[in-house]
């Protein structure tokens, strides 16, 4: 089986052929990925006008691209997937449309992907991994705790009441005169920092519940740079040792609530012994590195995919479209875009403004 793969959701466009292959190794036939941060770097963060319409201008050639990367034609396609939210909803519109065209022309099923659901399947494209296993999602727009059951069921345990933990790497890079993207800016700086130097706060630590809260952090750190007198003020070194105080803080944060889903998940699935980590956040090395102090202390298998399926992606779109499709599982040419989608249809409604689900 064989499946094309449109992702349009938010700052990259991309597009990738994937196939149903015994092994891991075989299955990503093509995984073309276009950033637009040059385009968005100006405006300290991304611009939903502008990211639509590089949507637009690309996405006809890099479906091009990857199917002449893969060597397949669009009659050998079994399916068309494309994210159909949550996101932008100018570039959502633009990947739908394009797979429904498709589609239509070829006489193809169409299947629409929420966008959770990819990074949430990714660990079932690189590592075979068996449901059910609990998932830490952390992007940009998302930090939640779910347990993933099957293709499409989920059940979430937390989620941010504010901010999400990718947001405040950006802003937080963004007040620390930084530039953007804000994770991977903060990273590099953190690489040379002393994470102990900066006393932060770590929000939620040691609450019974698994919900995460990112704004106090982020306040925290606003106040650091206004003691020195602004971020013009800091030495490089003093930007290094906040960068790593944060990802400290974050650190500790993520451990903290990860064991608390843990033993929920345990409750409902005893013999569970996975952990996924996916999102772009799940890129970060430290963090990466940080949780997987948890396979000894918790006695559990972590699974982080590699760092380019981390971030946005087709591939993770083709997969979960893959799977679907698999399972009898299609949407009608009349499926409507949609910029909020949660993943678990049943969960309470959002706890705070800034969740985005």
């Amino acid at each position: 089986m064989i499946v094309l793969g449109i992702e349009s959701s938010c700052d990259e466009t991309a597009a990738a052929i994937v196939s149903d292959a015994a092994s891991p190794e075989a299955r990503i036939l093509s995984n073309i990925v276009l950033s637009q941060e040059d385009e968005h770097r100006p405006y300290g963060g991304i611009v939903p006008e502008i990211a639509a319409r590089s949507h637009l201008e690309h996405v006809d050639h890099l479906i091009k691209q990857a199917l002449d990367d893969a060597d397949v034609s669009l009659a050998q396609l079994d399916g068309i997937a494309a994210t159909g939210g949550p996101g932008l909803i100018g570039g959502v519109i633009v990947g739908v449309m394009s797979a429904k065209a498709i589609a239509s022309v070829q006489n193809k099923p169409f299947i629409a992907v929420n966008h959770l659901a990819g990074h949430a399947l990714t660990a079932r494209l690189t590592e075979n991994v068996e449901f059910p296993y609990l998932l830490l999602l952390v992007s940009g727009g998302h930090c939640q705790l779910l347990i993933v059951e099957d293709v499409d069921r989920y059940t979430r345990l937390g989620t941010t009441v504010d901010d999400a933990l990718g947001e405040a790497f950006d802003k937080s890079a963004k007040m620390m005169g930084l530039g953007y993207p804000g994770g991977p800016i903060v990273e590099r700086a953190a690489a040379s920092g002393d994470g102990t130097r900066f006393k932060l706060p770590r929000p939620m630590l040691g609450r019974k519940e698994c919900h995460f809260s990112f704004s106090g952090l982020k306040t925290a750190i606003r106040k650091q740079i206004e003691h020195f007198g602004g971020e013009e003020k800091m030495s490089d070194q003093d930007i290094a040792d906040l960068c790593a105080s944060f990802q400290t803080a974050a650190g500790d944060v993520l451990i903290d609530r990860c064991q608390n889903a843990l033993k929920q998940f345990r409750q409902r699935h005893p013999d569970g012994d996975t952990l996924v980590v996916a999102g772009g956040v799940a890129a970060n090395q430290t963090l990466a590195k940080r949780l997987s102090e948890l396979e000894k202390s918790e006695n559990i298998k972590l699974i982080v995919p590699p760092a380019e399926l981390c971030t946005d992606n087709a591939a993770m779109i083709a997969w979960a479209g893959l799977e679907r499709l698999k399972a009898g599982q299609t949407d009608p040419l009349d499926f409507k875009p949609r910029p909020r989608w949660p993943l678990d249809p049943d969960a309470p409604a959002a706890i705070g403004a800034g969740v985005k689900a």
